[in-house]
């Protein structure tokens, strides 16, 4: 009989058993994981036949730089870790990406990484290398399931070191003799994460601060809120005419329609908004601290005689920039919570600091004509004609790049987790990002904008979008450069480009062979069209769709 057979008939002996790998998935279900982004590999197939009729919906990518970027974007939409899977060696080395993606953006992901036999370690065997020296550095905790019966406490402590203080990734090991092994099928419990809050110190001195600013201003950002954390704080600004401007790339934290809304601080933010540090007597960071985005590489907000005043989980205050008034150790919505129950008389100046800052934003953000005009195509038109139809839920992803700076200033983010992006400024996160909230919020408009040299990074994803269903509009903005790195040259090496310009193909056709819409389009008025039919095969064919944008580079080539 061959092992295999031995194994089956082991398990039907013995029922009370299951295997380790299926105890995984018990837990992962345990854990209200509801899909697991895979790049299958033979060193974890006990973990792949555990998921073949569980709960967890299995998507499979085609790169694994795509399906963790999809688990991290999962993880920045939902109360728990994103999960992915990969193989050893070469698998685990293209995860790395959105590892420190994860790492970066304080995003709650647990990678798996089938492993070696564990009676093959140390003997260079086949696609061997050391999880830990890997990634000990990029993850909170890196741990190995070196004993079989800890199955499922393993998965329990991983999923809570994700989600517990400043939130990460976190990698697990899966040795494939190991997972094998039949064991005890009973359950970890669930760690329950501790979530902090204001003491009656913090909540006084707060208080006070607010009592003698003149001009307050709360700015928020992170991915650690829920939907109901950001209503309520949003009800709370505006009651009490409080300014709040928003994390780069976390636009949706405050609705971009409110009134105490002033706009988006990190990269290509309008001045006024840059100015506002320097301005404000009293900062309150929520959910994010002043690091190198924000305070344009540690420059601004530097004097330790300004006031500010940090909410956050992270003791450590890791990534902080510039003077500390007083930490609150909390998750943003604990101390929301604890925050709406302060009353506080409404000053004359908050109200006319936040309708001066508020009028700057809203002139920022006019959209331009919809109309287009006799020339080349242009993301100005796009804008214009994408937002004006838009739902209130629509959702954004983005990478990086310079073609994201036009959803940062049009796209009408009105709901947390409306813009799910990139903040350690990752290409190629745009489609797989847009394909995970597709797949979470099926009833959503989700569109991404993509730069032609990001898009191709992981644009094979659409296969993964047509195999299950996904639809997000897709819009390629083809200026034939990296953007970003030729505006570093121009302004460093001015006349003298190299290593950025690119021959593309034709994203449109490449669409259409993946099984989606495509339409390339190159001039100004054909844009209402183009968009018009890719929002019709999203919404009655079912399909996904992507926009060739050809737009003209800035200036030519020298």
């Amino acid at each position: 009989m061959s092992t295999q057979l031995q194994e089956v008939a082991q398990e039907l002996d013995s029922p009370a058993l299951r295997s380790a790998g299926h105890v995984i998935v018990d837990t992962l279900v345990a854990h209200g994981v509801e899909r697991t982004y895979v790049i299958p590999g033979e060193s974890y197939l006990d973990v792949l036949d555990g998921l073949h009729h569980s709960a967890v919906e299995t998507i499979v990518c085609r790169h694994e730089g795509g399906a963790v970027y999809m688990a991290e974007a999962d993880g920045k939409m939902h109360q728990r870790p994103g999960i992915a899977m990969v193989t050893r060696g070469p698998g685990a080395a293209n995860a790395h990406v959105g590892l420190h993606t994860a790492w970066q953006d304080s995003t709650p992901m647990v990678l798996f990484v089938g492993l070696i036999p564990f009676a093959h370690r140390d003997r260079e065997a086949f696609q061997e290398f050391d999880i830990k020296a890997w990634f000990s550095t990029g993850a909170k905790r890196v741990m190995v399931l070196d004993h079989p019966e800890r199955a499922s406490e393993i998965v329990a402590e991983a999923m809570f070191a994700a989600m517990s203080g400043r939130p990460g990734p976190v990698v697990v090991g899966l040795p494939e003799d190991v997972i094998r092994e039949m064991v005890d099928p009973t359950l970890h419990p669930i760690i329950p994460v501790a979530p902090g809050g204001m003491t009656v110190t913090d909540w006084k001195e707060l208080k006070f601060a607010l009592e003698e600013s003149e001009k307050p201003l709360f700015v928020v950002g992170g991915n650690d809120w829920t939907a109901e954390g950001v209503a309520t704080l949003t009800t709370w600004l505006e009651e009490h005419k409080i300014a709040a401007a928003v994390e780069w790339r976390c636009e949706g934290n405050i609705p971009f329609s409110s009134p105490s809304y002033v706009g988006p601080i990190g990269y290509g933010r309008p001045k006024p908004t840059y100015d506002l540090l320097e301005e404000t007597d009293l900062l309150v960071f929520v959910g994010t601290v002043p690091g190198d985005v924000i305070t344009d590489g540690f420059v601004v907000r530097q004097d330790w005689s300004k006031k500010n005043f940090l909410v956050t989980i992270d003791p450590s205050l890791r990534g902080r920039s510039g003077p500390v008034s007083h930490q609150i150790v909390s998750k943003p919505d604990v101390f929301v919570r604890d925050l709406v129950m302060m009353d506080l008389d409404v000053k004359p100046e908050w109200q006319a600091f936040t309708e001066r800052m508020r009028g700057e934003q809203e002139k920022f953000a006019a959209l331009p004509s919809a109309t287009p005009s006799a020339g080349p195509a242009r993301m100005d038109t796009m804008m214009a004609n994408l937002a004006i139809g838009l739902p209130k839920d629509a959702m954004i992803t983005l990478g990086a790049g310079e073609h994201t700076n036009w959803a940062h200033r049009y796209f009408p983010t009105e709901e947390y987790a409306s813009m799910i992006s990139a903040r350690n400024g990752s290409m190629g996160y745009s489609v797989p990002s847009a394909i995970a909230a597709s797949l979470n919020f099926p009833g959503r408009r989700v569109v991404t904008i993509a730069g032609d040299g990001e898009f191709l990074m992981n644009g094979q994803e659409l296969a993964t979008a047509a195999q299950y269903g996904a639809t997000p509009l897709v819009i390629v903005m083809d200026n034939q450069e990296y953007g970003t790195i030729r505006t570093h040259q121009e302004r460093h090496y001015p006349e003298r480009v190299s290593g950025t310009q690119l021959k593309n193909p034709d994203f449109a056709l490449m669409a259409q062979a993946f099984g989606g819409f495509g339409v390339r389009v190159e001039k100004d008025a054909d844009i209402p069209a183009a968009l018009q039919a890719a929002l019709k095969a999203i919404d009655e064919e079912g399909q996904f769709a992507l926009i060739h944008l050809i737009v003209e580079q800035r200036v030519k080539a020298y």
